[in-house]
């Protein structure tokens, strides 16, 4: 009997060491979570204000839960209730929570109630991942090699041709020398050729011919003349360098951000304008950096140093990386301004973009292409009146034309109306 005792105690103690291990194992692999899924829940909830490496709005992340633990004595169920509910857990007094409080303020940190602790276990899994390092791009051959063999293959080319120029010289002449002797040889006399006028005493002596190249030269010059006037102040393709690089390519094309975000007062104003630098600022108290593929590709193809680019922009606005705050030691950016129009010519941005629904890039070209911003069109007259009579206004469900399109409509018999048939070619709708 008491052999049968021990062997049921002996059988419940293993399993009640089964259960244990298993209960722990399971345990402790939920709390070492998963960075992946860590990463996309970051991603989704924090990146707005905080980084891993880099103190933004918040402080960085990086082994948040091993530095806890050593410099304050926290452990994971004080990060659940933080991050569920910061404010509560400052309103109850704790000591660590009022001390990132009082640093921070007035940030507050939202709260995450739908959190689980499945997935912020996830994202301390994603914190406590080794920062990767993006290896320098691997150096170009020392001294240019293929452009030297391309320069060293060209060498080889002229330099045989100018031999083969230099042999065909020297066959020539004695083909012309053993010519001369044949003919000494057989008493035959070599007769000089009569001198011919000088083709320029012969062009003097026909006067027809000098009237109507006077006349010739005359037009010709007048031509060029009138084509060297017609282009001043006509600056297509003018491409300034910017004392800050913008990539029109990145913003614009990669990142879709529409040209009207920074340039609002094309909405209601004749002015485009230039956006403020704390347009830039929106964006770019975050993004401090370029990420590594983009940096290289900037380096490589237009030599330039994005992330230099945007400390350019930190100093010129006073913003202090390191410390998330503006220092009030400003300095202005002195823009060069690429689209000029004379003067006496009047065009009205909110006019074409709001009322007329004209795209920026049917004047301004592939903007979301361009790398470094230059002037796409003439911005000519002619090219302003070309486009005004080509073009047919916008007129259904536009109330700005709602009178004149009646009026029109009733007059010629038609739905469709270019500018210039609404009187976009009068010299007072450009000209004062």
């Amino acid at each position: 009997m008491k052999q049968v005792i021990h062997r049921k105690l002996s059988s419940n103690n293993l399993s009640l060491s089964l259960i244990f291990l298993l209960t722990f194992s399971i345990s402790l692999f939920a709390q070492e979570g998963d960075p992946v899924v860590g990463k996309s829940l970051f991603n989704a909830n924090c990146i707005a204000c905080h980084k891993l490496d880099k103190k933004m709005t918040g402080p960085a992340l990086r082994n948040v839960e091993a530095r806890l633990a050593e410099e304050e004595g926290l452990d994971r169920e004080w990060l659940y209730e933080w991050i569920r509910n910061s404010q509560g857990l400052i309103k109850s007094g704790d000591a660590y929570a009022n001390k990132i409080w009082n640093e921070y303020k007035p940030s507050a940190m939202n709260a995450f109630p739908t959190l689980t602790n499945a997935d912020i276990d996830n994202i301390l899994a994603y914190t406590a991942t080794e920062p990767t390092v993006t290896p320098p791009p691997p150096p170009g051959p020392e001294g240019g090699t293929t452009s030297s063999e391309g320069g060293i293959s060209n060498k080889l080319i002229l330099g045989a041709l100018g031999v083969l120029f230099a042999l065909l010289a020297g066959a020539l002449f004695l083909v012309n020398q053993t010519l001369r002797r044949f003919a000494d040889a057989k008493g035959v006399a070599l007769t000089e050729a009569p001198k011919r006028t000088p083709i320029w005493k012969a062009f003097i002596q026909n006067q027809f011919l000098v009237f109507v190249t006077v006349i010739a030269l005359m037009l010709a010059s007048a031509y060029f003349v009138y084509g060297y006037f017609m282009q001043v102040g006509v600056n297509q393709g003018y491409e300034p360098v910017q004392p800050i690089h913008y990539s029109h390519r990145i913003h614009a094309g990669e990142n879709g951000i529409d040209c009207k975000y920074c340039h609002s007062s094309a909405r209601v104003s004749k002015h485009s304008g230039i956006p403020s630098l704390n347009v830039c600022m929106n964006c770019h108290k975050s993004i401090y950096e370029v990420a590594a593929e983009t940096q290289q590709e900037g380096l490589a193809e237009y030599g330039v140093d994005y992330n230099a680019e945007i400390k350019k922009l930190y100093k010129a606005v006073g913003w202090d990386d390191a410390e998330q705050k503006y220092t009030g030691e400003t300095s202005p950016v002195k823009w060069i301004r690429i689209h000029n129009l004379p003067d006496f010519a009047y065009f009205n941005h909110s006019q074409h973009v709001v009322v007329g629904g004209i795209e920026c890039q049917t004047c301004h070209g592939p903007v979301e292409e361009m790398e470094i911003m230059y002037q796409h069109s003439p911005l000519t007259m002619g090219w302003c009146i070309n486009c005004h009579r080509e073009t047919n206004v916008k007129v259904k469900d536009n109330a700005y034309y709602t009178k004149i399109h009646e009026q029109l409509s009733k007059k010629y018999g038609k739905e469709d109306f270019t500018a210039a048939q609404m009187g976009g070619l009068e010299c007072g709708k450009c000209h004062y």
